[in-house]
């Protein structure tokens, strides 16, 4: 079966924009339960619908999940898809924009601050590149809580910590090249680029190695590869997205000619200190003699 490569923002998008799809792709990353789901509207998204390029796409849900204990609790929920490694700085710099939202809490808007309860923030990390030390196709990483003196697990938890940490989890999309051994590798081979085709717009993939509960996702995505106006977006991705690394080749290149120019000037900035330095310990040396000869006239005109 041809389906669309979700590895472009577009198709991400045409995927998720299902709810239903939406609920079963997260709730299989994050292991737990999501009951509702629903889209925090987001400039990025806006822009994308336009066919205007972005090396880091984000997309934002406010979710009610059911934890593994049973309980219910609201988080938000961001999505950061994200194609080259100097990307890092765009997450973290959105990721302070959703720490100083003042739209992520609950409560009212009119209350004293310590009324509010800032919704705690489930962060997912699509990343088109491998990190350098970890090869594992999918990172959870999680927070505990310590008693530091008597180095011991807290079990409990506490608004103030949930409000201000938060779980993340990295999907490493080269890592998941020919992994099948659990569903969530399997649900995440639809981003496993060994399935391209002649076109890098498409893949292809059998439905039956897919578990039933998946066979939604991937007829989604056959969809999406039918949809003209998605096509044509995945055109306009790969334009943007070449204009951008041509530009990012070329400051590359100007920062280099830039950086090797300061270098000259540095080191004929030290010449001429250097030559400053000589020229001034010249002028006291000539100041020393001359104050000597000063000296020597004045004893001679004594001694006459």
């Amino acid at each position: 079966m041809l389906i669309a490569n979700p590895i472009y923002d577009v198709v991400f998008k045409y995927l998720l924009d299902d709810n239903k799809i939406a609920k079963l792709f997260i709730s299989e990353i994050i292991g737990e339960e999501v009951e509702t789901l629903e889209y925090k509207p987001t400039e990025h998204r806006s822009l994308l619908e336009k066919g205007v390029g972005f090396t880091v796409y984000h997309i934002d849900f406010e979710a009610t999940i059911k934890t593994k204990e049973g309980e219910h609790k609201k988080v938000i929920i961001e999505i950061q898809k994200a194609k080259f490694s100097t990307d890092i700085m765009r997450f973290l710099k959105y990721l302070g924009l959703q720490y100083m939202d003042e739209n992520n809490f609950v409560g009212d808007r009119n209350t004293y601050y310590g009324e509010k309860k800032a919704l705690p923030i489930i962060s997912i990390y699509f990343l088109g590149y491998s990190l350098k030390s970890i090869d594992a196709p999918v990172i959870a990483v999680k927070r505990k809580y310590y008693d530091v003196v008597r180095n011991k697990e807290i079990k409990a938890k506490d608004e103030f910590i949930e409000s201000l940490t938060h779980d993340s989890f990295v999907i490493q999309i080269p890592y998941l090249k020919k992994r099948r051994r659990s569903d969530l590798e399997i649900l995440l081979s639809i981003f496993d680029q060994e399935n391209k085709l002649y076109d890098k717009h498409i893949l292809e993939v059998d439905e039956k190695n897919f578990p039933g509960k998946y066979r939604r996702i991937i007829r989604r995505l056959r969809k999406a590869h039918e949809e003209k106006e998605v096509r044509e977006i995945m055109d306009a991705e790969d334009y943007h997205l070449q204009n951008l690394q041509d530009f990012e080749r070329e400051i590359g290149e100007r920062e280099r000619v830039i950086e090797e120019r300061e270098k000259v000037i540095s080191e004929k900035e030290k010449e001429i200190s250097e030559k400053d330095a000589l020229l001034s310990e010249k002028e006291a040396l000539l100041s020393e003699k001359d104050k000597l000869i000063n000296e020597l006239m004045k004893k001679i005109e004594k001694n006459k």
